[in-house]
């Protein structure tokens, strides 16, 4: 049975991602895995388009920064006194923390991308915001989703149908989602 990309399945993707110039940004290694149907587990363009797909079928999405990971915001960048953080910080790891001016649900996840002369620069853009990319993806497996899994708004395990025998499709291990006793 080749079942339709529709509401409620759990779609899995063979995907890549590139620049418009063809530049690879992710070879996608590891497939995507979501709930189709609005429950934003991909950006809406590409579940548009995928709406309808059978496995095998591909789309090629050209999608601007405010359709993907947005624009570049230079209000999310900082300069810190090195004094506030740990000894051990290096450039490129990832620290949690609020906007100047915003309150616990304002929370960003800041990027050290410098340190010098006694500083640190934190950037809370996503590293592609301000970027346009190219997804192209090809659906490798559709499966109707289980009531919980629409119930808790995204596929347990790897996408996997329920008679998998992977050792990997345990009911929530992959999500802090609250099992049902």
């Amino acid at each position: 049975m080749n079942e339709a990309v529709a509401k409620n399945t759990v779609v899995t993707l063979d995907y890549s991602v590139t620049d418009p110039e063809g530049q690879l940004i992710d070879a996608g290694e590891e497939p995507i895995v979501y709930l189709h149907g609005g429950y934003d587990g991909i950006f809406p363009k590409i579940e548009g388009l995928l709406h309808g797909k059978k496995i095998g079928e591909s789309v090629v999405v050209k999608m601007q920064p405010d359709e993907a990971f947005g624009e570049y915001d230079a209000d999310l960048v900082q300069i810190e006194p090195c004094t506030r953080f740990p000894k051990e910080l290096q450039v490129g790891m990832q620290i949690e923390g609020l906007p100047e001016g915003g309150d616990e649900d304002d929370l960003v996840i800041y990027r050290v991308t410098g340190i010098a002369d006694d500083k640190v620069v934190l950037d809370g853009n996503h590293p592609l915001a301000g970027v346009a990319l190219v997804f192209t993806c090809t659906v490798t497996t559709v499966r109707p989703a289980s009531a919980e899994e629409i119930e808790h708004g995204h596929p347990h395990g790897h996408g996997c149908d329920s008679d998998c025998e992977c050792g990997e499709c345990d009911e929530c291990d992959d999500c802090d989602c609250e099992e049902d006793d």
